[in-house]
């Protein structure tokens, strides 16, 4: 059938452009086609140990150990998900905020961070009828923008990040969000901002809510590193509770790729803080209408994983332990960079480095430094100047810190 119609001169894609390369997986891909013993992938997005290998969460694999031997199905989910899963979830992101314990947090698992976004904002799309106007940090998560255009609204950037000072530029923030339409969605990075790893302080953050009250925002965090930043969920959970404590009705995309190392299993929670009970309810409703037809119903094993650590007080423990070792590595290799570039003799100041949180660092490396590192020394990373921090061990702090050296002398 296929060669009769290509006898036919009848073809349906002819006119389908080729896309461009992501541009983190494309970091990847050149990394594996570089033959170099001394390469370097500081583009990967996920947690590595000292000997630059993924690591399985000690907590994790006592959990699966206990799903094994509790000879668990495999039946479908319901839409909404797990609720042993929802529930713990909710605690961990909301702590003791009443609108969790009065029972007006509408929650649907979905497909980690991506989904809980994508669904959030098909929702918005649907039922919020203030704007249309997605507000993002500059710069932000690259996939922000593509979820905001892929769902219908319109994207619009904020000020966040100062390159002249490389730190946060909180008043070219506040004067854009409030020079912004009233109502607009105001996409927040719960901590750990991603690329620049630079976040707003707790006064800071008391201060944003208090215009986002006066210009009747509408909150959507994005919280993909509770524990991971700084080995505290409640400090690192510190932003949404004080919003949702003040009443706001925030959404919040909970993801645990990085705080459990559950990647590939696609683990998140979409949570929409409501006025009440009913509403509430009338809000689950719904997202399980726009989830239906999206993925019909969520993965069962890691949201089982997620739920068995979180509900089990000494797997829970554990956790907090496992996500105390991997912020605290990540410290200690931002603290070795920036050691050795000052013993290398460099004349640049990189406390931004140190000053940062999270698995990314924003180097302050530009565009012809980055080719350059990586052309001269098979250093790899973002063309902005992200690195992961993750990428970073013992055998390679020092060789990454004497490459930055050269290319920015």
């Amino acid at each position: 059938m296929l060669n009769r119609y290509l006898r036919r001169g009848i073809t349906y894609w002819k006119d389908v452009p080729q896309g461009p390369p992501d541009p983190i997986l494309g970091v990847a891909e050149a990394f594996k086609k570089d033959s170099s013993s001394q390469k370097v992938n500081l583009g990967v997005g996920a947690y590595r140990d000292d000997q630059g290998k993924p690591w399985l969460l000690p907590s994790v694999q006592k959990a699966e150990e206990k799903i094994f031997n509790s000879k668990a199905d495999h039946e479908y989910l319901p839409i909404e998900g797990l609720h042993s899963f929802i529930s713990a979830s909710a605690k961990l992101a909301y702590g003791d905020t009443p609108a969790l314990a009065e029972g007006r947090i509408a929650c649907v698992q979905s497909l980690s961070g991506t989904g809980c976004l994508r669904l959030g904002m098909s929702f918005l799309k649907r039922f919020y009828n203030k704007s249309d106007n997605v507000l993002l940090p500059k710069p932000t998560w690259g996939n922000h923008k593509n979820i905001a255009k892929d769902t219908g609204l319109q994207w619009k950037e904020y000020t966040y990040y100062n390159p002249s000072n490389l730190r946060l530029d909180f008043e070219g923030m506040m004067k854009d969000i409030e020079a912004a339409q009233e109502g607009s969605i105001l996409i927040l990075h719960s901590c750990a901002h991603n690329p620049t790893g630079i976040d707003l302080n707790n006064e800071q953050w008391g201060q944003l809510a208090e215009l986002v009250e006066k210009k009747q925002h509408l909150p959507f965090f994005d919280s993909a590193y509770q524990g991971f930043a700084s080995g505290d969920t409640d400090k690192d959970g510190y932003a949404p509770r004080l919003f949702a404590k003040k009443g706001f009705p925030i959404l919040l995309a909970q993801s645990f790729a990085k705080n459990f190392g559950l990647y590939g299993e696609r683990v998140g929670l979409l949570s929409m803080v409501c006025e009440d009970k009913d509403e509430a309810e009338r809000v689950l409703s719904q997202l399980k209408i726009l989830a239906r037809p999206m993925y019909s119903n969520p993965p069962l094993h890691g949201a089982r994983i997620v739920s068995t650590v979180l509900n089990d007080q000494t797997l829970s423990k554990q956790w907090q332990e496992d996500v105390k070792t991997m912020a605290g590595r990540i410290m200690e290799m931002r603290a070795a960079l920036v050691g050795n570039l000052s013993e290398l003799g460099s004349k640049h100041d990189w406390t931004h480095i140190t000053d940062q949180i999270g698995m990314f660092a924003y180097t302050g490396l530009n565009q012809e430094q980055c080719k350059k590192i990586t052309q001269d020394h098979h250093v790899y990373l973002t063309m902005d100047g992200r690195i992961s921090i993750a990428g970073l061990n013992n055998s390679n702090v020092k060789y990454v810190a004497e490459a930055i050296h050269k290319v920015t002398s």
